[in-house]
Formats: C-alpha cells, structure tokens, sequence
C-alpha cells in the first residue's frame, strides 16, 4: 500500500495542481450538514435513485417536476401519499414515470421521518456518523431505505456535502492495484480493509475522504 504522500505526487505530475482540484467535490462540515433540511435531503437521496441508470442531465432537467410532483419533498407529506397518488403519478409526462422509484421515494420518506422522530432530523443523524466509518453509513441507508444499494448510498451522500469515498471503477482498480483488495468490496472484510486504508490516508494528510478518493481514482484513470 502506497503512501498519501506518494499517491498526491504521482497524481499532481500526472495531471496538474489546477486540474486536481477542480474535480475536488464540495464537502461540508458536520455542523453545515445539521443544518440541512430534511426535504433537501430527500429531494438529493431521491434524485440519486432516479438518476441510477439514467443519464443525470435528464434526471436533473426534470428535476423541478418532481419536487411538485413530490410536494417539495416534504417527508412527512410524501410518507403518507396514498397508493392512488402515487399511481397517478404514472400518468405525469414531466417525470421519469418508474414505478419501483417512484414507491421507493414513499418508503424513503418514510424512513427519514423515523429517524426525524428519534434524533430531531435526518439531517443530523447523517451529519453525526463518523467518516471513519462511512461504510458503517452505507449499510444502514442500504438496510433502512429503498434503492439505496451499491454505490446509491454513497453518491447520494456525495451530493450532499458529506465526506465520503465511492468505489467507482477507478477507485476500485488502485485499491486491487494497492493491494488492499482482489475484487470489489462487497464483503464485510474487504470494506473494513478498504474503510482502514482510507482512515489511514486520511491521518497522514488531513485530507477529506471524498478528496482521496478521487486522487486514489486518477492513480489509475482519468
């Protein structure tokens, strides 16, 4: 396993300082993530089940449509939108008419306003968990929610602002190029493995999480 130090060096003459950082994604503190709305919050997990599949321009052009269509992603009204509503719904030509996402979006609402009854707001709960254990975060949104599986729990906390890597293909391939794994994590091993090298990059360089991930992703690709 690689160094921090010997992964920004050979990224920085890879492909530039200037160049780097304008792929660096926005990353908030634990106190700005608190603050939050719950409706914003599940507008971005919603948008990222819908854009699964799916060209995200497209999703993002109709994106206004959905946040009437979805009561501006209230969680409390859309948890308790009838079947007959959402059915309905399959007939609105602005939206991307999914059957299974669009009930997912009910169930999801659903599941924030439980953890808005037990901890005050969604928004908290994820600002709260450790990113030393990110991948502690993923299993619970994957558990607790609908649609919420591979990557989905990652890229939706991406958008955001919390700090987190993703196991893109890139990511993956320095990490089986590093050593620290032989194949995707999926296992509860190999993500402790790679959540480990992670918090290990992290201590040598204070840098965010998302940060070392998309530096560890230009060690292979670009």
């Amino acid at each position: 396993m690689k160094s921090f130090e010997w992964i920004y060096e050979h990224v920085v003459d890879r492909v530039g300082l200037s160049e780097l950082q304008s792929r660096f994604d926005l990353v908030r503190t634990e106190q700005e993530i608190a603050e939050l709305s719950d409706a914003f919050l599940l507008s971005n997990l919603s948008r990222r089940v819908f854009r699964a599949g799916i060209k995200h321009s497209v999703v993002d052009a109709k994106w206004p449509e959905f946040e009437k269509a979805f009561f501006g992603f209230d969680p409390h009204k859309v948890a308790l939108m009838s079947d007959e509503q959402l059915e309905n719904l399959m007939q609105n030509d602005k939206i991307i008419r999914h059957w299974g996402k669009i009930k997912s979006t009910r169930l999801n609402a659903y599941m924030v306003t439980e953890y808005i009854e037990r901890q005050g707001s969604f928004a908290k709960f994820v600002a709260q968990w450790p990113c030393d254990d990110i991948v502690g975060l993923w299993a619970e949104l994957k558990k607790q929610g609908s649609h919420l599986g591979g990557n989905s729990g990652g890229y939706f906390l991406r958008l955001i602002g919390k700090d987190t890597f993703i196991l893109t293909d890139d990511v993956v391939a320095a990490l089986k190029a590093q050593g620290i794994v032989d194949k995707k994590p999926t296992s509860k091993r190999d993500l402790a493995a790679t959540q480990q090298a992670f918090n290990q990059w992290h201590e040598e360089s204070a840098m965010p999480y998302s940060h070392i991930s998309r530096l560890l992703a230009f060690t292979v690709g670009w």
